[in-house]
């Protein structure tokens, strides 16, 4: 083992790609952290009626914003690995076509709102975030970086963006700003972000992209990048559908109460994340010796994974008031019930990270797309049904249902996940299965 570690620390490839990804992984994390912080602190002093209508107005435009990234992020990073030759032509035929992308974007939803039950300030704010996706066309050079495993520059250039966003937010705060201008920094967030993009692509000597354009390449990128472009709005819908329809059904006020609730909830999503990410290896060099020692160790992740989501919402739902007292204050008190059903929804969460690790092992990928599809229909039906009945309550229990569908109940369909059913029911119920080797 220590020969094996030492024959590591003087690989360089190894030492790179660690490098590259500690420079993502410390950047999500501090993302993670201020996003919580100065977010609580927004929500705060906003209360629960502005914060509704501003959390409204972001899933809003999320939903359609996977529209405007065309599925193209996997596909540029593999093109411009494979292609480095083809660079600026595949840089710039990516950019405009987010540009056509975000305009697009634009142009649907100014079609939808005069069917939502949005007044025009509400819409306003919805076009000014949804401005943002223009500047969300530079990402190309996000691609480039990564295809080039020089995280580092991106993570430099997000870390200056999040510091500016988090410190104008602060002052927002301290000078009792109106909400326009908390809407105006998400648009000056994309706008900084491209900016700095901009300026480390230029600072690495490299011809300006946007010259450029191949409409044959551009059509290819289409064809490969089409059912992903689906598959991000369904995630979008899955993950922000609840938020839209309280506000059509309830109003912001309670939208504004339902985010403080799932805030926190969700603060603990990057955890299966990195443990997933870390493991992985070992899963897979599992599977290569046998299906048995495979089989094991994806037992105990799948164990792990249950447990630490059952141990947070157990935290989450005796703190639950006091919670949401000490961060967002007695305005938003009625979120604690939501808490207390909205954090159980992370045990099938956290359980359907380590199950989307099998299935990319198994080469079943359109699964992961099927089981979201899912999820996301599930999600919309029984928040029509339940929000009508049980308030912010049945929205919360709309979202623990949707996800014990997609990441549980969906198995049962799919004759190839019979063998996981078993996994993922002992998770639950023997947790020593953690430490069985």
């Amino acid at each position: 083992m220590i020969a094996k570690l030492t024959a590591l620390k003087n690989h360089a490839g190894f030492i790179r790609y660690f490098k590259n990804t500690s420079w993502m992984m410390a950047e999500q994390f501090l993302r993670i952290i201020a996003g919580l912080l100065v977010g609580i602190w927004v929500a705060r002093f906003l209360g629960p009626e502005q914060f509704g209508l501003f959390s409204y107005v972001l899933a809003f435009t999320a939903i359609f914003g996977g529209i405007a990234k065309l599925g193209l992020d996997g596909i540029m990073v593999r093109e411009l690995i494979n292609h480095p030759e083809k660079r600026d032509t595949y840089l710039g035929t990516a950019f405009w076509l987010k540009v056509l992308g975000a305009f697009l974007v634009m142009g649907i939803m100014a079609a939808i709102v005069p069917f939502t039950s949005n007044d025009a300030t509400t819409n306003t704010f919805i076009f000014i975030i949804a401005a943002g996706l223009v500047f969300q066309s530079f990402e190309v050079v996000e691609f480039y970086f990564q295809s080039q495993v020089l995280a580092k520059i991106v993570s430099i250039c997000k870390v200056i963006q999040l510091a500016l966003s988090s410190m104008i937010k602060i002052y927002l705060v301290l000078n009792e700003a109106e909400l326009i201008w908390f809407v105006l920094v998400t648009l000056f967030d994309t706008l900084s972000l491209a900016i700095s993009y901009a300026i480390a692509y230029k600072l690495h000597k490299n011809p300006a992209f946007y010259k450029h354009f191949d409409f044959n390449l551009a059509k290819q990128l289409l064809k490969d990048s089409w059912p992903l472009i689906f598959s991000s709005i369904v995630v979008m819908i899955y993950m922000r559908i609840d938020q839209i329809m309280i506000k059509e059904m309830l109003g912001e006020y309670e939208v504004g109460i339902y985010s403080a609730a799932v805030r926190l909830s969700e603060a603990f999503y990057f955890i299966p994340m990195l443990i997933t990410a870390s493991l992985f290896p070992a899963i897979l060099n599992a599977k290569n010796q046998s299906e048995e020692l495979y089989k094991q160790r994806l037992q105990r992740l799948y164990t792990f994974m249950v447990w630490i989501a059952i141990v947070i919402a157990l935290a989450l739902t005796f703190s639950a008031e006091v919670l949401i007292a000490l961060l967002f204050g007695n305005a938003y008190q009625a979120a604690a019930e939501v808490l207390v059903v909205h954090a159980w929804a992370a045990v099938f969460v956290f359980l359907g990270v380590a199950f989307s690790k099998h299935l990319v092992a198994e080469n079943l990928t359109k699964i992961m797309f099927q089981r979201t599809l899912l999820g996301a229909v599930a999600n919309i039906l029984l928040n029509l049904w339940l929000i009508p009945l049980h308030g912010l309550i049945g929205a919360a229990m709309a979202t623990l249902l949707a996800q014990f569908i997609a990441n549980y109940v969906y198995d049962f369909f799919d004759k190839r996940l019979y063998g996981q059913i078993l996994l993922k029911t002992k998770a639950f119920f023997m947790p020593w299965l953690i430490i069985v080797r």
